[in-house]
């Protein structure tokens, strides 16, 4: 099986590699060229944001808390839902109008270049997480499959993802995630009834993961429920990442479907992770992490051809996802950071070969990230708090608030992080009451702090209008 593995990776930095032939401007590398269907606009959304989180470790809070797991991937399709009627079709018009290819080209067109190398900065840091939980993943399904350690998987998974986005950016990766898309359906989708049959059926299931009964809670259970919506649905309404793949679409309407399509394959993907996760428990109640739940069905309790595409599925999961999360480290950087600040003249050329060393870089930074972290969902936590609480209200203030300036946009991001940060630190991450998590009330604060601010001071006497 490590073999059919083996070769499906090989196989995605081939087409990589080819589609990377295609690109000649940075046009194409961070927008496609503004041309992508509906369909393809789907399938590489659908694809970054079914990766590690929702798959990995989303089964394993399956296997910890049961079907209250649901919310981690429900949460990101409320989010995504909202994007799709609101801040997607209008970004994309402000983009498309004035040539943007990042979310750090809005802020600094919107609000200030100084703003613009704060948060950019910030998300750099903060997106290095993102990448490492990613590679923690492909570690478990690579020491399910073939016994590899933790460090020798996420080297290769590093290498691979890096090499054949690196060469390609966003038009190499939407035609490898609409593949990757692909293997994730089947796979994914095959391995529920088939585990579940071995178990006995859906009565025998709960029979086996009675105890303890919450298992069986939507809402609330352990440390899963409906309070990762405030966690995760604003950072995927502002993604960055989601964002500049948006910016390659090819009109507005086309940003509406996709984004739309998008939440609703979430919804209905996010019963199948925390599913696995309970037949995990019933069938391998021993596991030495709960993250090697998805893993050990598809070795274990599959027919191995179905084993090996669900193991593919999951690969593809990881890997969809690490491609996004270099898109937005490899824009950043060169765009946002690079002739932001360092050469305001860059022709389009050096932009192009800073992105891709940037994507090298960041896949570097990511493997070593990644052998320090201890879990999937830990590692992508820092991520979505960070990106919540400091860049939620500068956009929504940037699109719909024109009397807004930077420093309404400064006071709810200095605000907020500051008080995510006293909140982490005064309670070991855990909030107050289960509820009150930190980024919960730092994105209060946040949203707060720049409500008061646009009352206290007034607005400076000219702003781009985004009408």
């Amino acid at each position: 099986m490590i073999y059919l593995i083996l070769v499906y990776c090989v196989l995605q930095v081939a087409l990589g590699l080819w589609l990377g032939r295609k690109v000649r401007s940075s046009g194409d590398f961070f927008v496609a060229g503004r041309s992508l269907s509906p369909g393809l606009l789907f399938a590489t959304l659908v694809a970054a944001n079914v990766g590690a989180g929702s798959t990995v470790g989303a089964a394993g809070l399956g296997y910890s808390n049961g079907i209250a797991a649901w919310w981690w991937v429900g949460s990101a399709g409320v989010g995504s839902m909202i994007m799709a009627f609101t801040v997607g079709p209008r970004i994309w018009k402000v983009a498309s109008e004035h040539g943007l290819k990042t979310v750090g080209d809005f802020l600094e067109w919107r609000f200030s270049r100084d703003l613009r190398g704060v948060i950019s900065s910030l998300l750099w840091v903060g997106t290095i997480s993102i990448l490492s939980g990613q590679l923690i993943a492909l570690a478990w399904v690579l020491n399910v499959v073939a016994g590899l350690d933790k460090t020798t998987g996420i080297i290769i998974g590093g290498v691979v993802a890096t090499i054949y986005f690196s060469a390609g950016g966003l038009l190499s990766s939407v035609w490898i995630n609409f593949l990757q898309l692909g293997v994730m359906v089947v796979g994914f989708f095959a391995a529920v009834p088939i585990a579940l049959s071995k178990v006995g059926g859906v009565s025998a299931l709960q029979a086996a993961t009675s105890d303890p009964v919450r298992l069986w809670d939507f809402f609330s259970s352990g440390t899963s429920g409906i309070q990762y919506l405030a966690l995760l649905a604003p950072a995927f309404i502002i993604s960055p990442g989601l964002i500049q793949k948006v910016y390659g679409a090819r009109d507005a309407r086309t940003v509406r479907k996709a984004v739309a399509w998008n939440a609703s394959a979430l919804f209905i993907f996010a019963c199948v992770p925390p599913m696995i996760g309970l037949l995990a428990r019933a069938l391998h109640p021993g596991l030495s992490t709960p993250e090697l739940a998805m893993p050990t069905i598809f070795m274990m309790d599959l027919p191995v051809w179905f084993g090996a595409l669900g193991l593919a599925a999951v690969v593809s999961a990881e890997l969809s996802t690490a491609d996004a999360v270099l898109f937005m480290l490899s824009t950043s950087l060169s765009q946002d950071l690079y002739k932001g600040f360092v050469n305001r003249n860059a022709d389009d050329g050096q932009v192009l070969r800073v992105a891709r060393a940037a994507a090298l870089g960041g896949g570097v930074l990511g493997v070593l990230v990644a052998l320090k972290a201890s879990t999937v969902i830990a590692a992508l936590g820092i991520f979505y708090s960070l990106l919540s609480v400091s860049l939620f209200v500068p956009v929504i203030l940037g699109l719909y608030v024109p009397a807004s300036d930077r420093r309404h946009a400064y006071a709810a991001m200095v605000l907020g992080i500051g008080t995510l940060l006293a909140v982490h630190l005064s309670t070991n991450g855990a909030g107050y009451g289960g509820i009150w998590t930190p980024a919960l009330l730092g994105l209060l604060v946040s949203v707060l702090a720049g409500a008061l601010s646009l009352l206290a001071l007034r607005p400076s006497p000219s702003q781009p209008s985004t009408s």
